[in-house]
C-alpha cells in the first residue's frame, strides 16, 4: 500500500481522534468507557503503519462503533475512512458513493502500476464534478 495513501488516512484518523477527545472535554460521554475506546483508537493509530492489512478489522470495528456510540458526530467521520476500512463500514455509504470510491481506487491502482503520482484528493474532486462540466 503506497505510503502517501496510508498517510492520508492516518491524518484523517488523527483528525477524528481529535473530535473524539473534544467530546470528552465537552463532557458529552462517559469518561471510563470513552477512555478505553480512545486507547483502542490509539492502538489502531500505532499499529496501522506497520501492519495495515492486519489492522483493517480493528479499524472497521472502531469506525462502526463511532456510529453507534457517538451518533452526534457520525456526520464528521471522513468518508474516505469508510472506504479505506471497508467491510461493515460500507453499510454507512450509499451505492453512488461506493461507485465513486471504486473508480478512485481503480485510478489509484493504475497510477501506481504505471509509476505515476496519484493525488487522491484531486482525483476525488474531479470525479465529483458534474458530468457536463469541463475537467482540466
Amino acid at each position: 500500500m503506497a505510503s502517501s495513501y496510508l498517510d492520508h488516512h492516518l491524518a484523517l484518523l488523527k483528525h477524528l481522534r481529535g473530535i473524539l477527545v473534544a467530546l470528552s472535554e465537552a463532557e458529552q460521554v462517559e469518561d471510563e468507557n470513552h477512555a478505553l475506546f480512545l486507547e483502542r483508537f490509539d492502538e489502531l493509530l500505532d499499529n496501522l503503519p506497520e501492519d495495515t492489512e492486519g489492522n483493517l478489522f480493528l479499524g472497521q470495528d472502531l469506525i462502526s462503533q463511532i456510529f453507534h456510540r457517538y451518533p452526534q458526530i457520525a456526520h464528521l467521520i471522513p468518508r474516505d475512512l469508510l472506504w479505506f476500512f471497508g467491510g461493515d463500514c460500507l453499510h454507512f455509504m450509499p451505492d453512488e458513493e461506493i461507485e465513486l470510491y471504486q473508480t478512485l481506487d481503480e485510478r489509484r491502482y493504475q497510477a501506481e502500476q504505471q509509476g505515476e503520482v496519484f493525488d487522491w484528493n484531486q482525483e476525488k474532486q474531479l470525479l465529483a464534478l458534474p458530468a457536463d462540466s469541463s475537467k482540466h
